[in-house]
């Protein structure tokens, strides 16, 4: 009787053939612009031509195009292109971090639950249930406010909300692979489950997650930015997309480029996020 040695050789996953995909027009205008904003955060101190706190009381509320103020001015004559650039390393940060750490805990969660199965799914499903028993901003605001105003209150009460997608997306494709011929394989030449998770089952079960995630970016900046529009994410005076434009709202008739111009910078950041997912979406239907 021969025996299998322990090793990957013996396992042969699933491979799609065909010919080479070229990007396709949404993954290229989509990166464009997100690593636009990426290259503006890491360099705004070089790119920003005032500093975001900079007041200038003799130019209060100057519009777009006025002399040394491309973007105009704020009520207390601070530079508005400046102050953009700046809010980019809070929100672009912030929103990854809450939609990458979600995807990390729900993944570990839902591989815990699908793989291992018994008590473990039981528990993991029971607590998903819970917290998807509350509407999910009601649930988000009530966190928020008890934990205060600031950058980790709004991480902590964002994960723990946001990370029951993931564990059910990735549960419910490890239930439908862990019994494919390529797993069974993987068993039968003796490797070890968490070789088998994490090289084998894994890499076939987060496609979905992957592009769930861009759209998470993109409800995790709408979110803070309400967060801070109503006084509990990140406190004035620092530069973030939805402070600037709650402290814009009361000058909306005489100054509008003051509530309009961090809009427009959130609706780019979310077009290029969701360009992104529909071009793996895309992908991953092919």
């Amino acid at each position: 009787m021969s025996i299998l040695p322990a090793t990957d050789a013996f396992v042969k996953e699933p491979v799609r053939g065909g010919r080479r995909r070229l990007p396709s027009w949404k993954l290229a205008v989509g990166a464009a612009i997100v690593g636009a904003f990426v290259l503006i955060a890491i360099f705004a101190p070089e790119i920003a031509p005032y500093g975001p706190l900079k007041t200038d009381p003799l130019n209060t509320l100057q519009p777009p195009g006025a002399p040394g103020h491309l973007l105009g001015t704020d009520d207390l004559g601070r530079d508005e292109l400046s102050r953009l650039i700046y809010a980019t390393r809070i929100d672009l940060p912030i929103a990854a971090a809450a939609a990458l750490l979600s995807a990390l805990l729900g993944t570990l969660l839902g591989m815990a639950a699908g793989y291992v199965g018994g008590w473990v799914d039981m528990v993991v499903l029971r607590v998903a249930d819970l917290v998807q028993a509350f509407p999910i901003y009601i649930l988000l605001i009530a966190l928020v406010f008890a934990l205060g105003a600031g950058a980790r209150s709004f991480l902590i009460a964002y994960i723990v909300v946001d990370w029951v997608v993931y564990a059910r997306l990735v549960r419910g494709e490890i239930l439908r692979v862990r019994g494919l011929d390529y797993v069974l394989a993987a068993r039968a030449a003796g490797l070890p489950n968490w070789r088998i998770l994490f090289v084998h089952v894994l890499p076939n079960t987060i496609g979905q997650s992957v592009v769930y995630v861009m759209s998470d970016m993109v409800f995790a900046i709408l979110a803070l930015s309400a967060f801070s529009f109503l006084g509990v994410g990140i406190s004035p005076p620092a530069a973030e997309w939805g402070a600037m434009t709650a402290e814009g709202q009361q000058f909306l008739g005489v100054a509008w480029w003051l509530t309009v111009c961090p809009g427009v910078a959130i609706a780019l950041v979310a077009l290029g996020l969701s360009l992104i997912g529909d071009a793996l979406q895309d992908r991953m239907r092919r």
